[in-house]
């Protein structure tokens, strides 16, 4: 009898092992099924957010507004065919790169091609004109010489 009831103690232990593992499979379903359909149950923060909102306004702002010839949203000049520029070259990158790139009107041209052909720009068909117009009046090259002259530095005197 001794190795039937050590056999029966085994088959117990296993028995055992076996009904908790089951548990924990069940459970671990439950969750990820409880998480599945809404995983802000599990978010353990308070109601109340970490941060206040400040200074939001309802009203709707003027996003095309110009003060002192200056495109806001941009800062782009204003002028003819400020917003053909807007619409068309502020969707890939920022007003700031068209600003500090001052070049003439074969070099826009070769720089449009160039977006045309590397970096999928479409056709601008009668816009072209329109920008590079813009482009050239508003932000012509600019004659720099060596190297652009230094401006408000605070020189120190040398003690010798």
């Amino acid at each position: 009898m001794n190795k039937q009831d050590n056999f029966r103690k085994q088959v117990k232990s296993i028995y055992s092992v076996l009904v908790v593992s089951f548990v924990m499979v069940v459970l671990i379903g439950i969750l990820g099924i409880t998480y599945m359909l809404d995983p802000s149950a599990f978010s353990f923060k308070g109601d109340t957010p970490n941060s206040e909102v400040i200074g939001t306004s309802t009203e709707d702002e003027d996003w095309d507004k110009i003060e002192n010839g200056i495109h806001l949203r941009t800062g782009l000049k204003e002028g003819e065919g400020l917003m053909t520029v807007v619409n068309n070259c502020t969707n890939c990158h920022s007003a700031q790169l068209v600003i500090q790139n001052r070049m003439n009107e074969e070099r826009w041209t070769e720089t449009i091609r160039w977006m045309q052909k590397t970096q999928n720009l479409w056709d601008l068909g009668a816009n072209e004109k329109v920008i590079i117009n813009y482009l050239v009046t508003n932000y012509p090259p600019k004659s720099k010489g060596r190297r652009e002259a230094l401006t408000d530095v605070q020189w120190y005197p040398l003690n010798e």
